[in-house]
């Protein structure tokens, strides 16, 4: 795979829970991860946001948005449809992440806390620019991306050994008229 500088790739941090306080490195593992995955995907110009919140908020969010009155770990929400996924400009769009729900995750399956965030940070950014596990042959093509870059981010497989596409569901709810967003995906 032909790789490329992803020089234009903006990447604006906001920090919306005093929980991501007390992880200072937050932000330079959510970038890093970033800047590597679009490096990896060879991708153009383009901006996204990345919201660090807690539970409460994503809850809110994963019920306004997906009709889940649950937190979960990452959402993403895609400003537009990005088809061709090499080809990207302006905002692409956010990415949502809920403090306690990745720091139990992380305990729970044993992972550092900055690798599996860094996992999430990307599982979410390659929902902005396309990618989906709705079916097995598109999680398949989706993990193969995230296993590369995490590989590149010298960061162990993410998934193990054990763990099954099937597992994988595509869970979108399209809501018009809500500001930028279109559709929110949960990884």
């Amino acid at each position: 795979m032909k790789r490329t500088a992803a020089a234009g790739l903006t990447i604006d941090v906001l920090v919306d829970s005093e929980h991501w306080e007390h992880v200072s490195a937050a932000k330079a593992v959510v970038r890093r991860a970033l800047k590597v995955a679009a490096t990896s995907l060879s991708t153009k110009s383009a901006g996204l946001a990345i919201v660090l919140t807690d539970d409460a908020a994503m809850r809110r969010l994963n019920r306004n948005w997906r009709g889940i009155d649950a937190p979960t770990n990452v959402l993403s929400f895609a400003t537009k449809d990005t088809g061709d996924r090499h080809r990207l400009d302006n905002h692409l769009g956010d990415i949502v992440l809920a403090y306690e729900t990745v720091k139990r995750e992380a305990r729970r399956e044993g992972k550092p806390f900055d690798h599996h965030l860094a996992h999430l940070a990307v599982h979410g950014f390659l929902h902005l620019l396309g990618y989906d596990h709705g079916s097995a042959a598109q999680a398949r093509c989706m993990e193969a991306a995230e296993r590369e870059i995490m590989r590149d981010l010298a960061v162990p497989d993410p998934y193990g050994a054990t763990r099954s596409t099937a597992r994988h569901s595509r869970r979108t709810a399209k809501r018009p008229g809500r500001g930028r967003a279109r559709a929110a995906q949960n990884g």
